[in-house]
This record gives structure tokens, sequence and C-alpha cells, in this order.
């Protein structure tokens, strides 16, 4: 099904820069899970951009609020108020369950980097050491990809900034072991997305919570690809503890599906850890501008209205059921529509990542997680009917009917 694109046809005078490798198709249009390349092929589209169009391709009630605000006002500077960026923000805040300020930018890396900052203003001088897991995944630029614990990452960008210890996922004592008076924050996935759609355990994250609160460090948790819905709760985090309890996050990223592929990112942060940013201490141009946050608060009302979280769950449980009748298919984990698949991939003769270029000639987009593993991540909105021809055409990429 794969046709040719720009960079196939003209290599040499291709004009943007191999950052992501040579595109296998073009794509030129969306609807709901569907996407249309430029010759008119169809594809059911399972990743969603990497966990961003969690409402579906060109959803008429963002591409309707995106519309009316261009026509009113597309931008003015974060030293003035706006109504669709203040709704968002109270939105948001509600949603983690209250008594936060939030910060708008523009990305899911950005939005670290601030947390970063944040934690290194709360910890002071000599208490600046972020602490992540092995196998995280924070972003690229320099102090997020240090916060990485992709240590084959790093190698290339040496000197990275100082400040970041590593330590195993889900691993208590290792973490216990790493802290010491420096450390100011420790900054987790509750489900590592890149690092392969690994599950955080619900014992070692309220013991964690407990660690941070007896040696005054913040817990920040990063939710760029869980919030939203993702993982059949509004945020990660709501799976292992209530809302209202003692061991909430003190500070959340999030960015993604926030505006449903309009570049928007924000942090939240519990009141008396953001008043430790004063005027000038950070800030960003174009963070929280009109036309952004009026694709989130169009997103948000949409979510809500859907009940977004119950959608997630119910369609996740239906798809990670029928993943394990496809063929060569050995396990699944993840959680809602997060989901990786663990493939026999010794039978089935290729990798993770040459399995999801077959099911892209198969007119179904997921990618290679692992090399053993694909990721899925569809609409929140897809339909069982969809389910059942992704089921179909993946079944026929690794083996079965």
């Amino acid at each position: 099904m794969i046709t040719s694109t720009v960079a196939a046809d003209n290599p040499d005078s291709y004009p943007l820069m191999p950052t992501y490798g040579q595109p296998p198709v073009q794509f030129v249009r969306g609807s709901g899970t569907e996407l249309f390349d430029r010759d008119g092929n169809r594809y059911l589209d399972f990743l969603c951009g990497l966990a961003v169009t969690s409402l579906g391709h060109a959803h008429p009630a963002v591409a309707e609020a995106l519309a009316e605000q261009a026509r009113t006002l597309l931008h003015v500077s974060n030293l003035y108020e706006t109504v669709p960026g203040l709704e968002v923000a109270e939105t948001i805040d509600r949603l983690q369950g209250g008594g936060g300020q939030v910060f708008f930018c523009n990305s899911g890396a950005e939005s670290l980097e601030g947390a970063i900052k944040l934690a290194r203003r709360n910890g002071g001088h000599g208490k600046h050491v972020v602490v992540s897991a092995l196998r995280s995944f924070h972003g690229r630029t320099l102090a997020t990809l240090h916060a990485t614990g992709q240590v084959e990452k790093h190698e290339t960008f040496q000197p990275l900034p100082e400040g970041f210890r590593h330590v195993p996922y889900n691993d208590f004592e290792s973490l216990e072991a790493a802290i010491d008076p420096t450390c100011a924050a420790v900054l987790l996935e509750v489900v590592q997305g890149e690092g392969g759609v690994n599950v955080g355990d619900g014992e070692y994250l309220q013991r964690v919570r407990e660690l941070c609160d007896e040696r005054q460090m913040l817990l920040m948790f990063d939710e760029v690809q869980t919030g939203f819905a993702r993982t059949g709760e509004w945020f990660a985090w709501q799976h292992h503890f209530d809302a209202m309890g003692p061991i909430r996050p003190d500070v959340v990223t999030m960015a993604k599906a926030l505006g449903n592929g309009v570049p928007i990112g924000a942090i939240w942060a519990k009141r008396e850890v953001a008043e430790a940013f004063q005027p000038g201490d950070h800030a960003t141009t174009y963070g929280g501008q009109p036309l952004a946050t009026s694709a989130a608060r169009a997103v948000l009302r949409v979510m809500e209205s859907i009940d977004a979280p119950a959608l997630a769950r119910s369609a996740g449980e239906e798809l990670m059921g029928k993943l394990l009748t496809v063929p060569n298919v050995l396990d699944t984990r993840g959680l809602g529509l997060l989901i990786a698949a663990e493939v026999d991939t010794e039978r089935v003769g290729m990798t993770g990542p040459e399995i999801a270029l077959a099911c892209l000639k198969e007119g179904l987009v997921v990618n290679g997680i692992s090399p053993t593993a694909i990721r899925l991540a569809p609409p929140l909105t897809v339909s069982a009917e969809e389910i059942d021809e992704a089921i179909s055409k993946l079944s026929r990429v690794v083996g079965g009917r």
C-alpha cells in the first residue's frame, strides 16, 4: 500500500533535516481514526501521532474553535490574561483534584524543562538533583535528555547538564539508595511510554511518595503521554491513589492530547510548590496563547462530555483481549488505550519496528516500541468495528489468518 514520498523521490534535495529518518509515507488528510496518503490510500491510525490525537483527526469541535479564535484573537503577551487560558487552567486544576496552579508552554519537553527548574527553585542552592528511572523518556532538549534514563541517547551530546541520576524502575530500594541531601525531586512516568509501556506498581509509587515527604523532595509525574484519559483515568497517577488522598504528586507535566494536535503543553503544581516561581523565573513567548488554549478548551469540553476515561477503559479492555487472539502475540501490557503487544519475533521473522512497517503496508499505523513489541494508542473514540479491522490487519502481518 505504501506509495512514494518526496524524500524517496528526491533524497538529495529533501528540505528537512534527517532527524526522523526517511519517512515511509506522506499523509495528507485525516478523519477520526482514518488517515489518507497522497495517493488516496486509507490507513487506520492506531498510534495517534504518539498519543496526541485522542479525539481522532480533524475533530469538528476543535476545528471550529480554532477557526473562531483565529478570527478573534491569535496572540498577546503572557503579561496579559486571556479567557481561554484561564478556563483551561481551571479545568486542569479541577481534574488534578484542585489546589494547584498551571503554567502553559508549547510541548512536553518544555513542560519537563519547566518542572526541572521548579524543582531547583524549591530545593534551593545545593539541593538540585533530579532522580529518574532507567528506560524513562522525558524529552530531547539537553536537560530533559539527561533526565531521560536511556544512556545510549546521551553519549553523542556530552557534556550534558549536571544534576540527574537514574535508577531501575519499580525498584524502591535502588531509588532510596540514590537519594542524598542534594536531591530536589523524583521524576517518574506512571506508565513508561517510550521505554516499552511499562506500568508502575502502586505500592512502589506509594513508597516513593512517602520517601519524598520524608526527605523534603518533590514527587513529579511526567504525564505527557498518559494524561487526559489515555490510560482510563484523567491522569495515570489516579489509578493508584485517590485524588483527595495523601499521596498525590506535587508536580504533573502534560502535553500531547491536550491540544489534539495543536502544540500546547502545561505544568500543574500544588500552589505551595508553584509559588516558588517568581516573576521572571520562567517564561515562554507562545505558551498559553489564545489559539492553542482555545483548542485545548474544546478538547477538554468534548472529553468531559463523552466521559473519555470510561471510553478508554472499555476500548482498552476490548483491544487487549483481542490482541491475545492474534497468532504469535505472546502478551500485552499497559493501561486503557496505551498498550504494548509482545510478539514472538523469532517465529514471525521480524523485529518490533519491522512489524510496524509491515503493518503500515497493510494500512495500520502502529510503532515498534522495542525489538520484540509494538505500541498501540488509537483514539479514545475508536469503534469496535475499527478494533476488529486493526486486529485483522495485524493478524495478516504476524502470520495469522
